[in-house]
């Protein structure tokens, strides 16, 4: 079995009579690198202080208070007990109908929020806080 190697073999540049060779280029000059280089950690610290900033900078803006230095009036309400059976939206209906409100809905709203209800299902038992004007 035979082996073949292949060099690789640079071309000679050979200069031709009568005329001179030309001189080598000079090189290119090198970029500088820049002059400031993150590492990872260098990285996390500056994601950590934009951070700390931007939770600043919300702190900062968010604490004004829209308080006020008087008090505000409650809204008259009464009790009602909700008996077996009921229904808030007939529990609305009966509060909309003694306020002179004709929207029912918007009063099972205004109940909702007084009572802090996540949804319109009452209990049995369960005392709500009605509107009363």
């Amino acid at each position: 079995m035979s082996t073949i190697t292949i060099d690789q073999v640079r071309p000679v540049r050979v200069a031709r009579r009568g005329r001179p060779a030309r001189p080598a280029r000079p090189a290119r000059p090198v970029q500088a690198s820049p002059s400031v280089r993150l590492t990872r950690r260098g990285r996390i610290v500056v994601l950590l202080l934009g951070l700390a900033i931007a939770l600043m900078a919300g702190i900062f803006l968010g604490a004004g208070s829209v308080a006020t230095e008087h008090p505000g009036t409650p809204e008259p309400t009464r009790i009602v007990q909700v008996a077996p059976g009921d229904t808030l939206w007939g529990i609305a209906a009966d509060a909309a109908a003694a306020t002179g409100e004709d929207d029912i809905r918007t009063m099972v709203d205004r109940i909702e929020r007084l009572n802090a209800l996540d949804s319109g299902m009452v209990l049995a038992g369960q005392r709500l806080r009605v509107p009363t004007d």
